[in-house]
């Protein structure tokens, strides 16, 4: 086999996931932390002296700085032993939200983390970065192959299967094209509120202009960090006479006592996938990330098989349809 791919003990699970669904050997790469904070990676011993022609490296940016040493050192060591294409399947990309400086002296980091990442592998393939001001990931990354795929078609499904007729509702502005996606999928109402922000935990929400009485409310974002916005969205959907609040993200960060603060808030289930590990994972990407996967590796001449089963391929299908955003360099 030509193509391999490698993960962390911490994400055995989502990346065996997506190797089952692409038909991929997948080998565990282990990590040992000394007393002075330096890190010691260690492939499979099938994998020392043998690397393949093309190795896919399965790694989610939550809690980024150490992993992204953690790349470096692999990506570096891949090519001292011949990988010829490096392909990096990282389902939260970290430090894309920071495109502008907003007070002198600022360094954007944006730019900075992409051209990174471009200089070590030879395609990305991604789930809902959080952009503001560009419209492509190719923009941050223009030298490498990209795809960024969304989670909101799968996350709509499962909302589709717990609540009866829900009205999505999207905490901010920028919400609006997940749960724009969402609504499409199910025809479910939807709305998005307006959010002011204050600081990193002080924000206010106005709620858009919809009878929100008796309603089923979920809430719809990407990414959970602190766990404000979701909540005081969440306290002004209840106080406007909802029958109920539940939230579903694609990246499930819960920075803190977030997971708290949005229960205290009196949102009654939280939904996430599976790009971040949390206990509020409710939707596993892998068929998303294989179809994608599975295109990436035909393009470039790479061992990859289809999923058998009937589930995983239908499910497959659907997410070329609504949720694979192709991108070119």
């Amino acid at each position: 086999m030509d193509t391999q791919l490698v993960y962390f003990e911490n994400e055995a699970a989502p990346a065996c996931r997506l190797a089952e669904a692409v038909g991929l050997r997948a080998s565990v790469i282990t990590r040992h932390d000394f007393p002075d904070q330096e890190l010691m990676l260690t492939l499979a011993a099938s994998l020392d002296e043998a690397l393949p022609p093309t190795l896919v490296v399965y790694r989610s940016l939550d809690r980024p700085n150490d992993k992204l040493v953690e790349l470096m050192l692999i990506a570096r060591h891949a090519r001292r032993l011949g990988v010829t294409r490096l392909i990096l399947v990282v389902p939260y990309l970290a430090y894309m939200r920071q495109d502008i400086a907003f007070h002198p002296g600022e360094i954007v980091s944006q730019p900075l983390i992409g051209a990174f990442l471009g200089e070590l592998f030879d395609a990305l393939i991604t789930v809902d970065p959080h952009l503001h001001r560009i419209s492509r990931l190719g923009e941050v990354m223009p030298r490498i192959q990209t795809r960024t795929l969304s989670g909101a078609p799968r996350l709509a499904d499962l909302i589709q299967k717990k609540r009866r007729n829900p009205l999505l509702l999207g905490p901010d502005a920028e919400s609006h094209q997940w749960v724009e996606v969402a609504a499409a999928a199910t025809g479910f109402d939807h709305g998005v509120c307006h959010k002011v922000r204050h600081g990193d935990t002080r924000v206010e929400i106005a709620l858009p202009a919809l009878d929100l009485r008796g309603r089923e409310v979920v809430l719809m974002d990407d990414i959970a960090s602190s766990g404000h916005t979701l909540a005081r969205a969440a306290e002004a959907v209840l106080a406007a006479g909802a029958a109920s609040v539940d939230v579903a993200v694609t990246h499930a960060l819960f920075a803190g006592d977030a997971r708290g603060v949005i229960r205290q808030a009196g949102v009654n289930e939280v939904w996430s996938t599976d790009c971040i590990a949390h206990p509020s994972n409710a939707v596993a990407m892998a068929p998303t990330l294989g179809q994608a996967l599975a295109d990436l590796l035909g393009e470039l001449g790479g061992e990859a098989k289809s999923p058998v089963r009937g589930e995983a391929q239908s499910e497959r299908q659907d997410a070329v349809q609504s949720g694979v955003k192709r991108e070119a360099p």
